[in-house]
C-alpha cells in the first residue's frame, strides 16, 4: 500500500465499488465542451463601437484589466486558457466577433455577413484542431427597437431574418471546414419591460421570423440550430418572447429543424435543469445546454463545482449524452475578477463534473433504487461524496498535460497578467 501512487489508492478504492477510473479517465478526454468566446471581452465583438454600451438585456459588470480589444489578443488569451484546460474542446463564436480586413471588402451590417468574414477564425480552429460552434446576435445593435424577430416593424424583422439566414450559411461553413457539426443557438432578448396588452401577436412574429430563417438550405447533420428560451431579461422583466413554452414548442414542432438548448440560467430560481435532461431526452435524440451559474437571476456567473453542475453531468452521462445526444457548451462572462482566470475556472469545472459522475456506480445505484431501498441508496450516495476524487482528477489532468494544482495554473495567469494583460 505505501508503494502505491495516490492515484493508484484511488483506483483501488473505486474499483471496490465496482468503477474503473482508467475507462472515466478515457471516456472523458473525448468529450467535447465548447469554449465561449465573449468571457474574453465582456460581449463586445469586433462590429461596432468597442466603448457602446451593451444592449438587449445583456449587461456585463466589472472593470477588470486587460480586456482583449482585439480579435490577436482575444486570441492569444483563448490560447492561454486552452493550454490550461484538459479534455477535447471546441470554440463558441458570436456573430458580433466577425473580422473585417481590407482583403474581405471591410465592415458589413449583420444581415450581409458571409463566411469570409469567419476564415481567420476557421484557420485558428484548423491550427488547433477545434471545432466551432456559431451564434447569431440579436443585441447591441441600433436595429433593436427593441425587438428584432418579434418586431413589429417589417422592416426590422427582415433585417433580423437575413441576419439569421446569414447566419445558417456561416455555420454551414464552419462546420465543412473543420470537420465537425456546429450547434447554431438562437437566442433573443425580445421582450417588454412592463405589462403587455397584446402577448401572443409577439410570439406568432417570432415563430414566422424563426421558419424563416430555418427555410435556408443547411445539411442538418452539420448545423444544428437551436432555440433557446429566458425567463426575463434587463428592461425586459415583465414580458418575453422566446418563453420557455415556446421555445420547447417551437423545438417540438419541429425536430427535423432545430434542437432545443437549456441554460441553467434561464428558468425560475426553483427550477433546476438537471431534472430536464432526462425528461427533454425522453422526447428528443439531441438536446444542447449553456452551462452558466445564475445568482437570483440569470447573472452568468462563473461555473462552480457545485452541486447543480454536478447534477447536471450526472444526468449528463446517465442519460447517454456523452455520445453525442447532449450538446455542452458554457456560457457566462464576468468582468469583475481575471478573465482568462474566469474562463479556465469554468471549464475546468464542467471538467471535474464529468469526470465525477463517470465515477458513480450508477447501474448499483440504479439498483437499489429500483429494488425501493432507499435508505442504502441514500448512504452509498452520500459516501461516494467523499471518495479520493481529487486524484483522479489530478491524473486526468496529468494525462492531459495541464496542471492540476490549482496554486500551479493560478501563478500562470498571474504570470500572463503581468506580461500581457497590465501592458493593453
Amino acid at each position: 500500500m505505501n508503494d502505491m501512487t495516490q492515484y493508484e489508492a484511488a483506483k483501488k478504492r473505486y474499483a471496490e465499488r465496482g468503477v474503473d477510473t482508467d475507462a472515466a479517465i478515457n471516456t472523458l478526454k473525448s468529450v467535447p465542451v465548447s469554449l465561449h468566446c465573449w468571457q474574453g471581452d465582456d460581449v463586445r465583438g469586433f462590429d461596432g463601437d468597442p466603448n457602446a454600451p451593451l444592449t438587449g438585456g445583456i449587461q456585463t459588470t466589472g472593470n477588470y484589466l486587460g480586456r482583449a480589444r482585439t480579435p490577436e489578443e482575444l486570441m492569444a488569451d483563448i490560447d492561454e486558457v486552452l493550454r490550461l484546460c484538459p479534455g477535447t474542446k471546441k470554440l463558441n463564436l458570436h456573430a458580433s466577433y466577425a473580422i473585417f480586413t481590407e482583403e474581405n471588402g471591410g465592415w458589413v451590417d449583420r444581415d450581409k455577413l458571409e463566411p469570409k468574414h469567419f476564415a481567420p477564425w476557421v484557420k485558428f480552429c484548423k491550427e488547433r484542431g477545434l471545432g466551432c460552434d456559431f451564434n447569431p446576435t440579436y443585441f447591441s445593435h441600433p436595429k433593436c427597437d427593441p425587438l428584432t424577430l418579434s418586431s413589429p416593424n417589417p422592416e426590422t424583422r427582415k433585417f433580423w431574418v437575413e441576419h439569421g439566414k446569414a447566419c445558417i450559411r456561416i455555420s454551414q461553413y464552419l462546420a465543412e471546414e473543420l470537420g465537425q457539426p456546429c450547434i447554431m443557438n438562437i437566442w433573443t432578448g425580445d421582450g417588454l419591460k412592463d405589462i403587455p396588452a397584446d402577448r401572443m401577436t409577439p410570439r406568432m412574429l417570432y415563430k414566422e421570423s424563426l421558419d424563416e430563417i430555418l427555410s435556408e438550405p443547411y445539411d442538418f447533420n452539420l448545423v444544428k440550430p437551436c432555440v433557446e428560451s429566458k425567463v426575463f431579461g434587463i428592461g425586459v422583466e415583465a414580458y418575453t418572447v422566446g418563453s420557455a413554452e415556446f421555445a420547447l414548442s417551437y423545438a417540438a414542432m419541429n425536430k427535423d429543424k432545430c434542437i432545443p438548448l437549456l441554460d441553467n440560467g434561464h428558468y425560475h430560481p426553483t427550477e433546476v435543469v438537471s431534472d430536464k435532461i432526462p425528461a427533454m431526452l425522453t422526447f428528443f435524440p439531441e438536446i444542447a445546454l449553456h452551462i452558466t451559474r445564475g445568482v437570483r437571476w440569470d447573472s452568468d456567473h462563473v461555473v462552480l463545482f457545485d452541486d447543480e453542475t454536478k447534477e447536471i453531468a450526472k444526468e449528463i452521462v446517465r442519460c447517454g449524452g456523452l455520445s453525442g445526444r447532449v450538446k455542452i457548451a458554457l456560457d457566462y462572462f464576468d468582468a469583475s475578477i481575471n478573465r482568462i482566470g474566469a474562463w479556465v475556472t469554468g471549464f475546468r469545472n464542467v471538467q471535474k463534473a464529468l469526470l465525477f459522475a463517470l465515477l458513480q456506480p450508477t447501474e448499483e445505484l440504479t439498483k437499489l433504487q429500483n429494488e425501493q431501498d432507499f435508505t442504502s441508496l441514500m448512504i452509498r450516495a452520500e459516501e461516494l461524496k467523499t471518495m479520493p476524487f481529487g486524484d483522479v482528477w489530478a491524473e486526468y489532468c496529468k494525462e492531459q498535460n495541464v496542471p492540476a494544482d490549482d496554486m500551479a495554473w493560478l501563478s500562470e495567469i498571474k504570470k500572463y497578467e503581468n506580461e500581457v494583460l497590465l501592458k493593453r
